[in-house]
């Protein structure tokens, strides 16, 4: 008996963190479509600052060429100096999630991130999401 509660523990244990990772204390989407609301502050901030703030903040090599400066909503919403990178409500015209997907002339972001040269799909979910439902500073 013992050994089938430990079982369903252990079980409901792993479906829980598919849902959730508690990330620096912040908690970060494992899963954008168990949110009804994908959070700016909650979710997307966090992944700015965990992937792409070291290149696009200012004085840094992403913010000198582009212009794009991650490190606020302001910041993400202004975008670069060639344009806007959000468009509010479109996740399929926003730079920013052709840049995440590489299908923006090429250039695939965060460049030098890993093998694949990509974030993982569970933040590139919870971005698309968060441009889709108006890219709100929730």
């Amino acid at each position: 008996m013992q050994i089938s509660k430990l079982i369903g523990t252990v079980m409901l244990a792993a479906m829980s963190l598919n849902v959730w990772a508690v990330d620096g204390g912040a908690l970060v989407n494992q899963g954008a479509d168990a949110v009804a609301d994908v959070s700016f502050k909650d979710h997307i901030q966090p992944i700015l600052q965990d992937y792409c703030v070291s290149c696009h903040s200012p004085n840094a090599r992403g913010f000198t060429v582009s212009g794009l400066d991650l490190t606020s909503y302001e910041g993400v919403m202004k975008g670069t100096r060639f344009g806007k990178v959000v468009i509010p409500g479109n996740s399929e015209q926003s730079t920013l999630t052709k840049l995440l997907t590489g299908t923006n002339k090429g250039l695939k972001m965060p460049a030098g991130l890993n093998e694949s040269g990509t974030l993982d799909k569970r933040y590139i979910t919870a971005m698309r999401k968060w441009v889709k439902q108006g890219a709100k500073n929730n």
